[in-house]
């Protein structure tokens, strides 16, 4: 189906992009990070990398559909990043409410669009 094909291509770049920015702009993602988690640094390293390396696997059949639970597993581990950024009002960033509120809505569409590519 080439539809899920062009799909999958486009979600692999989505999750590279995203994990490289991790590295060009680390700041941003220190800030979202909760209190609770100490190491920032390498929590933000993790997950970029992370990001990448499922970006990666998901362009390789015979594993794509493991990296697109790997995906899943990622998309709930950061939600708590993504709750703190709207309990924060932004994090001293500007953005509106409404977007904050929209990401957290739209990680079950990111989680949805990799479990289309679970089987």
């Amino acid at each position: 189906m080439i539809i899920k094909q062009i799909s999958l291509i486009v979600m692999a770049i989505f999750y590279m992009v995203a994990g490289l920015n991790h590295f060009r702009m680390p700041k941003f993602y220190y800030k979202i990070i909760p209190p609770v988690f100490k190491n920032k640094r390498l929590i933000n390293i993790a997950s970029g990398w992370a990001e990448i390396i499922l970006g990666l696997a998901l362009l390789i059949p015979a594993i794509s559909h493991l990296a697109a639970w790997g995906v899943i597993a990622l998309l709930i581990a950061v939600y708590p990043a993504n709750i703190y950024h709207l309990q924060q009002k932004g994090a001293g960033m500007k953005v509106s409410m409404w977007a904050l509120w929209l990401r957290l809505a739209f990680q079950f569409v990111f989680i949805a669009w990799a479990y289309w590519h679970t089987y």
